[in-house]
């Protein structure tokens, strides 16, 4: 009897234990728009007599990933998406590594500081590939809501430009 009490509290007491919050992982979604600045600032539009905007959208982005977390402190992720740059005519679907630092400030506040290396594919133009690069400092809210800004690098070999990027500025959806 006295073993069947002990199996019966040792089953009890091992199910609760792993039933317990344990998840190491995390899925993150961004949407972008990048920004450029405005050659045609300092214009005065002869209809409104008014000067343009210094900043111009050049640009959206979306994308997700999922990986593993430490606390979420500490994050290691696979991360792919979509960014179409305007100027550029181009739509690149970067599939990098990401390394996540996400240090609290405050109470309910984390700054947050990512940085991705990895492919760029071009869709729509053949076979071309080239190194991506990107790194964003954000904040980040007690509801792991991050609003960010975000640097993206290319180093695309397409007519005389070796190298585009933007400059993006966001928000991304964590679940840990």
């Amino acid at each position: 009897m006295m073993r069947l009490v002990a199996l019966t509290l040792f089953l009890f007491l091992s199910l609760s234990a792993s039933s317990q919050n344990k998840k190491f992982t995390y899925f993150q979604f961004d949407l972008s728009a990048a920004i450029r600045g405005n050659p045609d600032a300092s214009a005065v539009d002869q209809y409104t007599q008014k000067k343009g905007s210094w900043l111009i959208p050049d640009g959206l982005g979306t994308k997700f990933g999922y990986g593993i977390h430490h606390k979420e402190w500490i994050a290691l992720g696979v991360h792919t998406g979509i960014n179409w740059e305007w100027t550029d005519k181009l739509v690149v679907a970067p599939v990098f590594a990401n390394f996540k630092l996400s240090p609290k400030v405050g109470e309910d506040t984390r700054i947050t500081l990512q940085l991705g290396y990895g492919k760029a594919i071009v869709l729509g133009r053949g076979s071309l590939m080239g190194e991506y690069k990107k790194a964003s400092i954000g904040i980040q809210t007690v509801d792991d809501l991050i609003l960010f800004i975000e640097l993206n690098h290319y180093s695309l070999p397409m007519y005389k430009q070796r190298d585009s990027g933007n400059i993006s500025l966001g928000i991304a959806l964590v679940t840990f």
